[in-house]
Protein backbone atom coordinates (compact mmCIF):
# COMPACT_ATOMS: atom_id res chain seq x y z
CA UNK A 1 0.00 0.00 0.00
CA UNK A 2 1.83 3.31 -0.86
CA UNK A 3 2.05 6.37 1.20
CA UNK A 4 -0.99 8.24 0.36
CA UNK A 5 -3.65 4.91 0.37
CA UNK A 6 -2.27 4.19 3.75
CA UNK A 7 -2.77 8.11 5.15
CA UNK A 8 -6.16 8.03 3.91
CA UNK A 9 -6.92 4.46 5.14
CA UNK A 10 -5.79 5.83 8.68
CA UNK A 11 -7.57 8.79 8.43
CA UNK A 12 -11.44 6.83 7.17
CA UNK A 13 -12.97 7.81 10.54
CA UNK A 14 -12.57 11.24 10.32
CA UNK A 15 -13.00 11.45 6.91
CA UNK A 16 -16.29 9.75 7.18
CA UNK A 17 -17.40 12.53 9.60
CA UNK A 18 -16.11 15.73 7.48
CA UNK A 19 -15.92 14.35 3.81
CA UNK A 20 -19.56 13.97 3.72
CA UNK A 21 -20.21 17.68 4.57
CA UNK A 22 -17.22 18.38 2.89
CA UNK A 23 -18.25 17.19 -0.70
CA UNK A 24 -21.62 18.42 -0.11
CA UNK A 25 -20.43 22.18 0.71
CA UNK A 26 -18.65 21.74 -2.33
CA UNK A 27 -21.24 20.24 -4.68
CA UNK A 28 -23.30 23.34 -3.54
CA UNK A 29 -21.04 26.11 -3.64
CA UNK A 30 -21.73 29.28 -5.45
CA UNK A 31 -19.68 32.86 -4.32
CA UNK A 32 -22.97 34.20 -2.67
CA UNK A 33 -23.95 30.65 -0.25
CA UNK A 34 -22.35 31.97 2.96
CA UNK A 35 -23.88 29.01 4.53
CA UNK A 36 -21.45 26.72 3.17
CA UNK A 37 -19.02 28.59 5.69
CA UNK A 38 -20.62 28.02 8.64
CA UNK A 39 -21.53 23.94 7.40
CA UNK A 40 -17.51 23.78 7.38
CA UNK A 41 -17.19 25.47 10.71
CA UNK A 42 -19.51 23.01 12.63
CA UNK A 43 -17.85 19.90 11.33
CA UNK A 44 -14.26 21.07 11.64
CA UNK A 45 -15.09 22.04 15.56
CA UNK A 46 -17.17 18.79 15.62
CA UNK A 47 -13.65 16.90 14.68
CA UNK A 48 -11.77 18.82 17.32
CA UNK A 49 -9.77 21.63 15.33
CA UNK A 50 -10.86 23.94 18.15
CA UNK A 51 -12.97 27.19 18.24
CA UNK A 52 -10.23 29.45 17.47
CA UNK A 53 -8.36 27.56 14.77
CA UNK A 54 -11.46 26.59 12.94
CA UNK A 55 -12.33 30.39 12.91
CA UNK A 56 -9.17 31.24 11.75
CA UNK A 57 -8.85 28.64 9.11
CA UNK A 58 -12.97 29.77 8.05
CA UNK A 59 -11.90 32.88 7.41
CA UNK A 60 -8.77 32.42 5.19
CA UNK A 61 -10.88 30.50 2.99
CA UNK A 62 -13.50 33.26 2.73
CA UNK A 63 -10.75 35.79 2.24
CA UNK A 64 -9.18 33.24 -0.33
CA UNK A 65 -12.28 32.24 -2.31
CA UNK A 66 -13.00 35.87 -3.26
CA UNK A 67 -10.13 36.88 -3.78
CA UNK A 68 -9.23 34.51 -6.53
CA UNK A 69 -12.69 34.62 -7.90
CA UNK A 70 -13.45 30.67 -7.31
CA UNK A 71 -16.28 30.03 -9.24
CA UNK A 72 -16.17 25.70 -9.80
CA UNK A 73 -15.99 22.94 -7.41
CA UNK A 74 -12.31 21.83 -8.04
CA UNK A 75 -11.21 25.59 -7.52
CA UNK A 76 -12.72 25.79 -4.30
CA UNK A 77 -11.45 21.89 -3.11
CA UNK A 78 -8.14 22.95 -4.28
CA UNK A 79 -7.85 26.23 -2.41
CA UNK A 80 -9.37 24.28 0.77
CA UNK A 81 -6.47 21.86 0.66
CA UNK A 82 -3.58 24.48 0.17
CA UNK A 83 -5.64 26.18 3.43
CA UNK A 84 -5.33 23.32 5.36
CA UNK A 85 -1.90 22.44 4.21
CA UNK A 86 -0.83 25.83 5.13
CA UNK A 87 -2.32 25.78 8.70
CA UNK A 88 -0.54 22.33 9.67
CA UNK A 89 2.93 23.52 8.03
CA UNK A 90 4.39 25.38 11.06
CA UNK A 91 8.19 24.03 10.64
CA UNK A 92 10.41 21.61 9.87
CA UNK A 93 8.49 18.22 10.48
CA UNK A 94 11.73 15.72 9.53
CA UNK A 95 13.87 14.74 12.23
CA UNK A 96 17.05 16.50 12.52
CA UNK A 97 19.57 14.12 13.85
CA UNK A 98 22.80 16.14 12.34
CA UNK A 99 25.25 14.35 15.16
CA UNK A 100 26.83 11.11 16.02
CA UNK A 101 25.16 10.48 18.45
CA UNK A 102 21.92 12.14 18.30
CA UNK A 103 19.32 11.69 20.89
CA UNK A 104 15.72 11.69 21.05
CA UNK A 105 13.89 12.35 23.96
CA UNK A 106 10.32 10.82 23.89
CA UNK A 107 7.93 11.87 26.86
CA UNK A 108 4.35 11.65 27.16
CA UNK A 109 1.47 10.86 29.78
CA UNK A 110 0.89 6.99 30.49
CA UNK A 111 -1.41 5.06 28.06
CA UNK A 112 -0.12 7.08 24.96
CA UNK A 113 1.46 4.60 23.08
CA UNK A 114 5.33 5.85 24.26
CA UNK A 115 6.90 2.90 24.36
CA UNK A 116 5.41 1.22 21.29
CA UNK A 117 5.96 4.64 19.58
CA UNK A 118 9.73 4.22 20.38
CA UNK A 119 9.83 0.96 18.96
CA UNK A 120 8.28 2.22 15.89
CA UNK A 121 11.08 4.83 15.58
CA UNK A 122 13.55 2.21 16.22
CA UNK A 123 12.27 0.27 13.24
CA UNK A 124 11.92 2.90 10.92
CA UNK A 125 15.54 4.29 11.68
CA UNK A 126 17.28 1.21 11.87
CA UNK A 127 15.35 0.61 8.34
CA UNK A 128 17.26 4.22 7.03
CA UNK A 129 20.60 2.59 8.06
CA UNK A 130 21.21 3.99 11.43
CA UNK A 131 22.65 2.67 14.17
CA UNK A 132 20.00 2.59 17.02
CA UNK A 133 20.14 2.68 20.78
CA UNK A 134 17.78 2.22 23.61
CA UNK A 135 17.47 4.43 26.96
CA UNK A 136 14.34 2.57 28.92
CA UNK A 137 14.27 5.92 31.02
CA UNK A 138 10.84 4.91 32.72
CA UNK A 139 12.23 3.19 35.57
CA UNK A 140 8.69 3.72 37.32
CA UNK A 141 6.62 1.52 35.29
CA UNK A 142 6.41 -1.98 36.11
CA UNK A 143 7.98 -3.80 33.12
CA UNK A 144 8.04 -0.98 31.14
CA UNK A 145 11.99 -1.68 30.35
CA UNK A 146 10.83 -5.48 29.21
CA UNK A 147 8.72 -3.73 27.04
CA UNK A 148 11.16 -2.20 25.67
CA UNK A 149 13.36 -4.57 25.29
CA UNK A 150 11.28 -6.51 23.33
CA UNK A 151 11.27 -3.66 20.37
CA UNK A 152 14.76 -3.64 21.14
CA UNK A 153 14.87 -7.46 19.97
CA UNK A 154 11.99 -6.51 16.61
CA UNK A 155 14.18 -3.63 15.26
CA UNK A 156 17.39 -5.25 15.92
CA UNK A 157 18.82 -2.47 18.61
CA UNK A 158 20.96 -2.15 21.63
CA UNK A 159 19.28 -1.11 24.65
CA UNK A 160 20.50 -0.12 28.36
CA UNK A 161 18.34 -0.85 31.24
CA UNK A 162 18.73 -0.69 34.73
CA UNK A 163 16.76 -1.93 37.91
CA UNK A 164 13.15 -0.77 38.02
CA UNK A 165 13.04 2.09 40.57
CA UNK A 166 16.46 3.19 40.02
CA UNK A 167 17.39 6.74 39.01
CA UNK A 168 16.57 7.69 35.41
CA UNK A 169 19.03 9.85 34.81
CA UNK A 170 21.83 7.60 35.51
CA UNK A 171 20.50 5.20 33.10
CA UNK A 172 20.49 8.07 30.60
CA UNK A 173 23.87 8.78 31.50
CA UNK A 174 25.23 5.35 30.85
CA UNK A 175 23.27 4.97 27.72
CA UNK A 176 25.09 8.10 26.68
CA UNK A 177 28.24 6.39 27.33
CA UNK A 178 27.23 3.19 25.36
CA UNK A 179 26.57 4.71 22.41
CA UNK A 180 29.42 6.82 22.02
CA UNK A 181 31.46 3.37 23.28
CA UNK A 182 29.64 1.68 20.31
CA UNK A 183 29.21 4.46 17.90
CA UNK A 184 25.83 4.61 17.99
CA UNK A 185 23.84 6.93 15.56
CA UNK A 186 20.69 7.54 17.57
CA UNK A 187 19.46 7.57 21.30
CA UNK A 188 16.08 6.86 21.63
CA UNK A 189 15.66 8.05 25.37
CA UNK A 190 11.81 6.43 26.73
CA UNK A 191 10.64 8.75 30.01
CA UNK A 192 8.39 7.98 33.05
CA UNK A 193 4.57 9.09 32.03
CA UNK A 194 3.62 9.63 35.68
CA UNK A 195 5.20 9.97 38.82
CA UNK A 196 3.97 10.89 42.51
CA UNK A 197 2.81 14.78 40.76
CA UNK A 198 3.13 16.68 37.87
CA UNK A 199 5.97 18.57 39.65
CA UNK A 200 8.03 15.56 39.98
CA UNK A 201 7.63 14.14 36.70
CA UNK A 202 8.73 17.91 35.08
CA UNK A 203 12.11 17.80 37.58
CA UNK A 204 12.29 14.33 36.61
CA UNK A 205 12.01 15.33 32.91
CA UNK A 206 14.65 18.63 33.64
CA UNK A 207 17.05 16.25 35.27
CA UNK A 208 17.48 14.08 32.33
CA UNK A 209 17.32 16.50 29.73
CA UNK A 210 20.47 18.08 32.34
CA UNK A 211 22.59 14.83 31.74
CA UNK A 212 21.63 15.26 27.58
CA UNK A 213 23.07 18.99 27.59
CA UNK A 214 26.35 17.98 29.84
CA UNK A 215 27.35 14.48 28.49
CA UNK A 216 26.34 15.71 24.44
CA UNK A 217 26.70 19.49 24.61
CA UNK A 218 26.59 20.07 21.09
CA UNK A 219 24.22 17.30 20.00
CA UNK A 220 21.25 17.21 18.12
CA UNK A 221 18.37 16.84 20.21
CA UNK A 222 14.95 16.30 19.67
CA UNK A 223 12.28 15.76 22.49
CA UNK A 224 8.96 14.52 21.02
CA UNK A 225 5.94 14.47 22.71
CA UNK A 226 3.64 11.28 21.96
CA UNK A 227 0.12 12.41 21.96
CA UNK A 228 -2.84 10.18 22.24
CA UNK A 229 -5.48 11.61 19.16
CA UNK A 230 -8.54 9.97 20.94
CA UNK A 231 -7.80 12.04 23.74
CA UNK A 232 -8.65 15.45 21.52
CA UNK A 233 -8.38 18.68 23.46
CA UNK A 234 -7.39 17.05 26.88
CA UNK A 235 -4.35 16.21 25.06
CA UNK A 236 -3.75 20.08 24.46
CA UNK A 237 -3.65 20.24 27.79
CA UNK A 238 -1.11 17.57 28.68
CA UNK A 239 1.09 19.20 25.92
CA UNK A 240 1.34 22.82 27.28
CA UNK A 241 2.30 21.52 30.55
CA UNK A 242 5.22 19.71 28.93
CA UNK A 243 6.21 22.49 26.73
CA UNK A 244 7.01 24.61 29.77
CA UNK A 245 9.44 21.76 30.64
CA UNK A 246 10.96 19.51 28.21
CA UNK A 247 11.48 21.87 25.40
CA UNK A 248 9.63 20.11 23.02
CA UNK A 249 10.40 20.40 19.41
CA UNK A 250 7.69 18.27 17.70
CA UNK A 251 4.62 15.70 18.35
CA UNK A 252 4.02 12.18 17.60
CA UNK A 253 0.27 11.70 16.92
CA UNK A 254 -0.79 8.33 17.70
CA UNK A 255 -4.17 6.12 17.67
CA UNK A 256 -5.32 8.71 14.21
CA UNK A 257 -6.77 5.65 13.20
CA UNK A 258 -8.98 4.72 15.57
CA UNK A 259 -10.66 8.58 15.81
CA UNK A 260 -13.24 10.69 13.80
CA UNK A 261 -11.48 13.42 15.74
CA UNK A 262 -8.21 14.01 13.66
CA UNK A 263 -9.31 17.43 13.60
CA UNK A 264 -6.93 17.79 16.61
CA UNK A 265 -4.23 17.56 14.22
CA UNK A 266 -4.62 21.44 13.66
CA UNK A 267 -5.15 22.36 17.34
CA UNK A 268 -1.92 21.41 17.95
CA UNK A 269 -0.26 23.12 15.28
CA UNK A 270 -2.05 26.62 15.65
CA UNK A 271 -2.23 26.64 19.52
CA UNK A 272 1.47 25.38 20.07
CA UNK A 273 3.04 26.14 17.11
CA UNK A 274 4.96 22.96 17.23
CA UNK A 275 4.99 20.34 14.08
CA UNK A 276 3.57 17.23 13.93
CA UNK A 277 6.50 14.54 13.12
CA UNK A 278 4.61 11.47 13.09
CA UNK A 279 1.59 9.68 12.89
CA UNK A 280 0.28 6.52 13.75
CA UNK A 281 -2.22 5.31 11.83
CA UNK A 282 -2.49 1.52 13.03
CA UNK A 283 -0.97 -1.21 15.00
CA UNK A 284 1.78 -2.08 12.35
CA UNK A 285 5.35 -1.62 12.57
CA UNK A 286 5.06 0.69 9.45
CA UNK A 287 2.09 2.31 10.31
CA UNK A 288 4.30 4.89 12.21
CA UNK A 289 4.49 7.72 9.25
CA UNK A 290 6.59 10.77 8.87
CA UNK A 291 4.14 13.83 8.72
CA UNK A 292 3.44 15.59 5.67
CA UNK A 293 1.02 18.51 6.04
CA UNK A 294 -0.24 18.35 1.95
CA UNK A 295 -0.15 14.85 2.08
CA UNK A 296 -2.46 15.30 5.55
CA UNK A 297 -4.69 17.67 3.29
CA UNK A 298 -5.26 15.58 0.49
CA UNK A 299 -5.81 12.61 2.38
CA UNK A 300 -8.62 14.27 4.29
CA UNK A 301 -10.36 15.80 1.34
CA UNK A 302 -9.55 12.21 -0.80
Amino acid sequence: MGFFEKMKQGLSRTRSQMTATINTMIADFTEENEEIYDELEEVMILSDAGVETTERIIQNLHDEVRARGCRGQAQLRGTLIEILADAIDVGDSSLRLDTVPSVILVVGVNGVGKTTTIGKLASWLTAEGKKVLLCAGDTFRAAAAEQLTVWADRAGCDIVRHEEGSDPAAVVFDSIAAAKARHADVVIVDTAGRLHNKQNLMNELNKIRRVIDRELPEASVECLMVLDATTGQNGLIQAKVFTESAGLTGIVLTKLDGTAKGGIVFAITDQLGLPVKFIGVGEGVDDLMPFDARGFAEALLA
